[in-house]
Order: C-alpha cells, then structure tokens, then sequence
C-alpha cells in the first residue's frame, strides 16, 4: 500500500444497494498488507469486510454491526468488543450523511451513529467507539479506520480532526473516492470544493498499559487581545467592523483597548502611521479613511 490509494471499481464484496459501503480492495490490501492472525470489523454494513475476508480464507473473523446481518447485533457503544485480536477494521457512520437504521434496515435505533441529535453528540460516541476498539487490541495490534469528511448546511465538517486518536498513528492514508451518490445531483450553488477522498488512518497498540490519546481543541481568541496581530491587522478588522470607512476618532476607540495599544502611549499615531504606510488603506476626506476597492 502506499499513501494514496484509489479503487475505481469496488469489486464483487458486499451489497451494492448499501449505500456507504467502501471498496473491498481496501480492506483486501490492508489485509494482505498486515496479515492479521484474527480480523474484526466494526460497522460491517452491507458486508464488504466478510465478503473480503471468506474470498481470502478468513473463516476466524468476526463482522460486528447494529443491523445483524452477520450475527447477533452489535451495539458499539453499549457491548463489549471481542478481545485478543490483532487487527480492527472500522468504517463508522459520516455522521448524518446516511442514515441506517429506519432507512436501510429495521427501526430506528437511539444508538446509531447516524442518528446522533448534533455532530458534538457523534463524535463524543465515535470517541467511545474507537477506544473500546483500541482497549481490545493485543499488544502489538492495529485498528485502521475509514472516516471521511462533510459539509452540511454550508458547514465543513472534519470528523477526522475532531474525533480523537487512540494508540500511535501509524499511517495516514488518503482515499479517492469514485461513484458517490453526491455525483448524480446538481447544485444550485456551485461555490465549493467537492468532497471526493477520505482517510484510512492506521493506529497501532504498542504499550500494554498505557493508553497514547491525541484530541484536539478549539480555542477562540480574541484579535484584540493578540500580540501576534500586527497594527495593520488591527485596523483592518477596525474598519471592516465600521463598514469599510471610518472616522481616525472611531478607529482611536475601537483599537484603544488592544494589547498593542496598552503597550504604546503613541497608539494614535501609530495608527495614522500604519493607515499611511499600506495600500490597502486609502483617505477619503480629512480624518476619515476607507478599505481601499
């Protein structure tokens, strides 16, 4: 395998009417590439993974999901993972981008990822999901997971980001996506960049007791308060934040209680200075200036 792969054709695994079913090969190469002695697969779906695994004389691996296709249901947040294995393969719900149960298959279930009420709510469950699934692991073992990104309602959203790592990333592999339904519709508004890849993240378990996790956190600062923003930063936000023109008095007032300002008893001229030096700042009349067009 190598750091980018793409499948145009998904091979004759699982149920094509499954809708978020990925490729078989590349659960096949992962296979072939790690030669796991025992294979789980979480979120089995339609059921690439066991079509995979029977093809290449698996007959010990274990496909676990909600819907029971392949044995008794599966709750990943509620039972317990299978233990002792080696290798873990997960490709979990994007969220709400399609929903399972009610819609694929059977009733609606409170559990199904893809019925989560908020994407806060996903990826707090998705969380839980992926550190049962590294607990499981034997010392030495890996869980690689297929997760990919989405917009909703103008959002991008990357689950691959927010969600947090449990074990040390081994690879970070970036998929080709090919014949998404997305494909077929027409956008009214066409000012974005499809979504056409995904992740395949392997995680890899190398200490018995300790458990390696990586999250990430959003901080919001204020621009005010960053020593980092250059005066020209600053008063540009200032006079986007006055419509694009503004009076020096207003700009004194707004930019007064910055950092940058309580650390320079001449901020006012500095100002005059920095509306002077950079072109994207013009003059319109005596004491009132303008974002230049």
């Amino acid at each position: 395998m190598k750091s980018i792969i793409s499948y145009p054709n998904r091979g004759n695994f699982g149920k094509n009417s499954y809708r978020g079913n990925c490729s078989g090969y590349v659960i096949k190469d992962l296979l072939e590439h790690f030669k796991p002695k025992q294979f789980v697969e979480v979120f089995s779906g339609g059921g690439t993974g066991y079509d995979v695994a029977r093809s290449m004389g698996y007959n010990n691996s274990i496909h676990l999901d909600l819907n029971g296709h392949y044995g008794d249901p599966f709750n990943a947040l509620t039972d317990e993972m299978p233990s002792g294995s080696d290798f873990v393969f997960s490709h979990p719900p994007y969220h709400t981008m399609v929903v399972y149960s009610g819609n694929m298959w059977g009733e609606a279930h409170p559990d199904d990822l893809s019925r989560c009420s908020s994407y806060e709510e996903f990826i707090k469950k998705l969380n839980i999901v992926n550190a049962k699934i590294y607990n499981s692991l034997v010392n030495g073992g890996r869980h690689a997971t297929l997760i990919g990104d989405m917009r909703k309602n103008g959002v991008y959203y990357s689950i691959m980001k927010d969600m947090a790592f449990y074990g040390d990333l081994e690879s970070h592999i970036i998929k080709a996506q090919h014949n998404c339904w997305s494909d077929t519709r027409t956008y009214s508004n066409n000012n974005f960049i499809p979504i056409v890849h995904e992740h395949l993240l392997v995680f890899k378990k190398t200490q018995l007791w300790a458990i390696p996790i990586t999250a990430t956190k959003r901080v919001i600062k204020n621009l005010k308060n960053s020593l980092l923003a250059t005066w020209r930063d600053l008063v540009q936000a200032a006079l986007q934040q006055l419509n694009g023109q503004a009076k020096l008095s207003d700009l004194y007032s707004i930019l007064k209680d910055t950092d940058k300002a309580k650390q320079n008893p001449n901020f006012e001229a500095k100002i005059r200075q920095t509306l002077q030096l950079h072109s994207e700042f013009s003059s319109v009349d005596r004491g009132v200036w303008q974002l230049a067009v």
